[in-house]
């Protein structure tokens, strides 16, 4: 489970609902506080994550000239979305919604990022229309469906979803984790519990099956894709970091590796991280 640095957005972001012809999308925005803007970003989160995840990145990649849009996908935490119905939640529901996110922050062509199974949706969303984007970052993403180790966690998260609610299952995954090492309190817990509790069950069910199953997307992107970006941290227990090296070779992509940061390099390095993605933007401007 993701941990943002912090809940609290840097000053001068704003917090508000994203409006598009899919309905409203809890968003965080940021931006330069004056001088141009050199690009607009559209970020999304991964499984179990939110917007939040994206917080730390905000005011160095608006120092760096770029408005970042990272928002909250259907069902989860902010944004509404059923609670007991997963067809709201299949692959092209959610490259629907992407479309509608980019168009509502248009005309010109947004640089998307997806973290994680945010990775996957982008990926998925560029292949439907690759028009509304400068660029593709799949930040900790890989080329099909997460590692076993991860597929049995996910599967535990399924079966204890289809007996358990959302509170009972929270309790759980604390005491997993204390079992697996001591947790350094850290103020925050509040704020993952509300976020947890907030994400609709069957989005998580959902998104959990599609990470276990993914085929191989990489012929399908290959062909289509605006400039990539392929960028993880020195270690992934999701996604081993050599497939993703292979990945970005495949892509003919831009490869960054952030030293010193694990699956989410967005919370591990967010300087280093906010440092080589407006690098990649600044080289791949919008048209």
């Amino acid at each position: 489970m993701s941990r943002p640095e912090t809940f609290t957005p840097p000053p001068g972001t704003r917090a508000h609902a994203l409006r598009t012809a899919r309905g409203d999308f809890a968003a965080l925005t940021g931006g330069p506080a004056s001088g141009p803007v050199r690009g607009t970003a559209l970020l999304l989160p991964g499984f179990t994550g939110s917007k939040e995840d994206f917080i730390s990145l905000l005011l160095p990649l608006a120092e760096a000239g770029y408005r970042t849009v990272a928002v909250d996908g259907r069902g989860q935490h902010e944004s509404a979305g059923p609670r007991d119905d997963e067809a709201p939640y299949a692959r092209a529901e959610l490259v629907r919604d992407v479309l509608a996110q980019a168009a509502a922050l248009g005309p010109a062509p947004v640089h998307l990022l997806g973290h994680s199974f945010g990775g996957l949706v982008a990926r998925a969303a560029v292949v439907a229309d690759p028009a509304p984007f400068a660029s593709l970052t799949l930040m900790a993403s890989g080329p099909a469906a997460v590692s076993a180790s991860q597929q049995q966690r996910v599967a535990m998260l399924r079966d204890a979803l289809a007996v358990y609610d959302m509170g009972q299952v929270w309790e759980a995954i604390q005491a997993l984790e204390a079992a697996e090492g001591p947790v350094e309190p850290r103020g925050d817990e509040e704020d993952l519990r509300r976020r947890w509790m907030n994400n609709s069950p069957a989005q998580l069910l959902a998104a959990g099956r599609q990470l276990c199953t993914e085929p191989d997307g990489v012929e399908e992107l290959a062909p289509v894709a605006p400039p990539v970006h392929v960028i993880s941290g020195e270690e992934d227990d999701a996604w081993p970091v050599p497939l993703l090296d292979d990945m970005a070779a495949r892509l003919k992509a831009e490869r960054t590796v952030v030293a010193g940061a694990g699956h989410s390099p967005n919370t591990d390095r967010p300087r280093e991280t906010a440092a080589a993605l407006a690098a990649f933007w600044d080289r791949h401007p919008a048209a």
